[in-house]
């Protein structure tokens, strides 16, 4: 409830604060990922609960629910309005041949399986693509596979793992086409995507963030010269309308 209220106590005159659950858990930032575009949910992600989050947003920000083994989304995908890095294992047909095997199948079984997971898996990433917006890259951060523990990133910049070394920084930069910093949040932790939100004029973290860590943040995510643009007017003004 106190993150809830310090969300709405900021925002609330800018944008409205949808409340929610998914898979009747309240750890939403580590179960979605999402953009201006759309929101990529669990598998785990109720009827109910999809529905909610459809009838609160936008008509033109598009909700969908992803049939992946790895649901912990905000783990796995980080992204911006244009790019996301996902997890190297993200619908792997390896790592499914290796459940076959184990599962003792025999040839014919492994083909079919296997015949029939090719559309999957290419369906998979198309979605991500398809419903964020954005071109999707299997990344991992200073040898991390969780992008979306170890980064965080907007339109504007990003923050990354610490031992990211400079030439990773140089390729994600490249990527991404916003400067990035290697960084921590919480007094030193690594895991910047548990420590931090951020959007393209505000962000928060976690009480134990320290000064230095603020201003790094707010220097290479330009925090200070950002205003809420017309987009997030426009988006104000939709979902207003709809409450109504």
């Amino acid at each position: 409830m106190l993150c809830f209220s310090t969300f709405e106590a900021e925002l609330a005159d800018v944008i409205p604060v949808v409340k929610t659950s998914i898979g009747g858990t309240r750890i939403v930032g580590r179960l979605c990922a999402g953009n201006k575009n759309g929101l990529l949910l669990p598998n785990t992600t109720t009827d109910q609960e999809l529905q909610h989050l459809r009838n609160s947003l936008p008509d033109e920000v598009v909700v969908q629910r992803v049939d992946e083994r790895l649901s912990a989304l905000g783990n796995c995908v980080v992204c911006n309005d244009h790019v996301a890095l996902i997890h190297t294992d993200l619908d792997r047909l390896d790592l499914l041949l290796q459940v076959c095997q184990t599962c003792r199948l025999d040839l014919y079984n492994i083909s079919f399986v296997l015949s029939h997971s090719v559309l999957f898996v290419q369906e998979t990433e198309e979605l991500i693509a398809d419903v964020l917006g954005v071109e999707v890259f299997r990344q991992t951060i200073a040898g991390n596979i969780l992008v979306g523990s170890y980064g965080v990133f907007s339109n504007r910049g990003g923050l990354v793992h610490p031992h990211t070394s400079i030439e990773d920084l140089d390729e994600l930069s490249t990527l991404l086409q916003v400067p990035l910093v290697a960084g921590t949040v919480n007094r030193g932790s690594e895991v910047i995507g548990a420590g931090m939100i951020v959007n393209d004029w505000t962000a928060f973290c976690g009480l134990d963030t320290t000064a230095t860590e603020l201003s790094v943040i707010e220097s290479v995510f330009k925090l200070r010269e950002s205003q809420p643009s017309a987009i997030v007017d426009e988006m104000r003004k939709s979902l207003i309308d709809t409450f109504v």
